[in-house]
């Protein structure tokens, strides 16, 4: 073998092998989303949003908003922030969302700056509810909130297929199917800063505090306090973020 190709062969098997190696080990990136600025929308998608309000029905608006619903390039994303600002009851600037999101309920949604959501993500509001979504909210896809009485406070992170219940049934009286008895709605807070993990879902009535840690396939049945990492089934309390080397 000509020495030339017997060079190039060995630099070929060097270089693959340092980027197997360097595949096999944990990296450290800066934060993309939570770091982003906020950018203004321009004024005319504003202006498209007030018109296209005034002049259709909420499900005339539903149905724009499904013809771009499962678009994938720039100007399906883009029509449908303007429907969205159209159908939600405020939008803040620099939304963006997946592909196939569903709305129930629009008009009770509050959406802050800089936020995202994820692809076929459903959020299902009540005519009387309330459902606020704060600024930097970033939401996996195929996410679920039960948003009756729901707040995701700033800075929010949520994992993809992550849930939210925020009502269950009676159950009373025991002669009757369980889902015909009456519905208790009780309100779910995500504080500040916090993240919930992929797969896991909160109950009715629980309030996550500010900058705690949820874990993967984590059931929240119960208050989590500021600075916390919890995770199993039911969820409990492993450590304290904010306290050295003590367990809770």
């Amino acid at each position: 073998m000509p020495v030339r190709s017997a060079i190039l062969i060995y630099v070929a098997i060097y270089v693959a092998l340092e980027m197997t190696m360097e595949s096999t080990v944990d990296r450290t990136v800066p934060a993309n989303f939570g770091r982003r600025e906020n950018t203004p929308d321009p004024t005319w998608e504003k202006e498209m949003a007030s018109a296209l309000k005034q002049k259709y029905t909420s499900s005339e608006l539903h149905a724009q908003f499904a013809r771009f619903a499962a678009g994938v390039d720039e100007f399906d994303s883009t029509m449908r922030r303007i429907i969205m600002r159209a159908l939600c009851k405020s939008v803040g600037e620099g939304l963006r969302m997946g592909v196939n999101v569903v709305l129930i309920h629009p008009e009770t949604i509050e959406i802050g700056d800089s936020v995202f959501i994820g692809a076929q993500t459903m959020i299902q509001g009540r005519f009387d509810g309330s459902c606020r979504l704060g600024n930097h909210v970033w939401i996996g896809p195929q996410a679920y909130f039960d948003a009756r009485n729901l707040i995701l406070e700033d800075y929010v992170g949520w994992g993809p297929g992550a849930r939210v219940l925020g009502s269950t049934h009676t159950g009373e009286p025991i002669d009757i199917p369980v889902i015909q008895t009456d519905l208790v709605i009780k309100p779910v807070v995500i504080g500040f800063g916090a993240d919930v993990g992929t797969n896991s879902t909160v109950l009715p009535g629980v309030h996550v505090g500010k900058q705690a840690i949820i874990g993967a396939g984590a059931v929240v049945n119960r208050d989590i306090p500021e600075y916390a990492i919890a995770g199993g089934v039911p969820a409990r309390v492993l450590r304290l973020r904010n306290v050295l080397n003590e367990k809770y």
